[in-house]
């Protein structure tokens, strides 16, 4: 009975989640990715039950089926809702939480071939992004967004989104975040630059120091063309995505 009472949890939950399942019948035979769901309970409580083959058995016809992976250790809070499905891989020590969402093409990977906990924590109200992959033990707070094929390699507050490769937090608490420094991005391109900037400017004081009148006019008019995008930018950020997926 606890069985039928989640999956009926689970098909109310879709119904709220997504506008173009239209009802309880459709969701229960049009969605694989509750499927997926529903088939780790039991391959779970096999795992735990100590069979281990049986349940490693069982969660490999989930995934013929459905195209999800996900292992039967794997510990799944509820009204977890795996849209569209193909592709996702959840690890043997993930822990997703409450009412999260994942588009296809989601991974929760591990680093390293060192036993333990190796697979990302998600919180409660987590959304992912399609082909976003998180990857090792890290751990991604209550409410956050994680936008469409970011890789997330480090803990992401609560209430935060993050985009990008490697990902870096663009909004917190509703409000943006701006990257003032190019190593808070931790991306090896920002770190050529910022070394190619400062070989410039070092050459630059060798030279004598200033630019000519004429181009730091240029840099001047440029710069002021930036500030003026920056606040257009600030005045429509209601309109401007979250890093959403589909």
């Amino acid at each position: 009975m606890l069985l039928i009472s989640h999956i009926r949890e689970d098909i109310d939950s879709v119904l709220e989640r997504d506008p173009a399942a239209r009802s309880r019948l459709e969701v229960f035979l049009c969605y694989p990715g509750l499927w997926a769901v529903w088939i780790h309970r039991i391959s779970h409580a096999l795992w735990r039950a100590k069979l281990r083959l049986l349940a490693r058995l069982l969660s490999q016809v989930a995934r013929f089926f459905t195209c999800v992976d996900i292992h039967p250790g794997a510990q799944l809070g509820r009204r977890l809702f795996i849209d569209h499905a193909m592709g996702v891989v959840i690890g043997e020590t993930s822990i997703v939480g409450d009412d999260v969402t994942l588009y296809q093409g989601v991974t929760l990977g591990g680093t390293g071939k060192g036993h333990g906990k190796r697979h990302p924590t998600v919180c409660d109200n987590v959304f992912i992004g399609n082909n976003a992959n998180l990857l090792g033990d890290i751990t991604v707070g209550e409410n956050s967004r994680v936008g469409a094929g970011s890789v997330v390699l480090s803990d992401v507050p609560p209430n935060s989104t993050v985009v990008g490769v490697p990902a870096h937090i663009v909004y917190h608490n509703g409000e943006r975040v701006l990257i003032l420094d190019p190593h808070d991005i931790k991306d090896p391109l920002s770190d050529a630059l910022i070394a190619l900037s400062a070989r410039v400017e070092e050459m630059e004081a060798k030279l004598g120091g200033q630019a000519q009148p004429a181009e730091a006019e240029q840099f001047t008019a440029e710069e002021a063309e930036r500030a003026a995008y920056r606040k257009k930018l600030d005045e429509m950020r209601q309109y401007v995505s979250m890093g959403e997926g589909i």
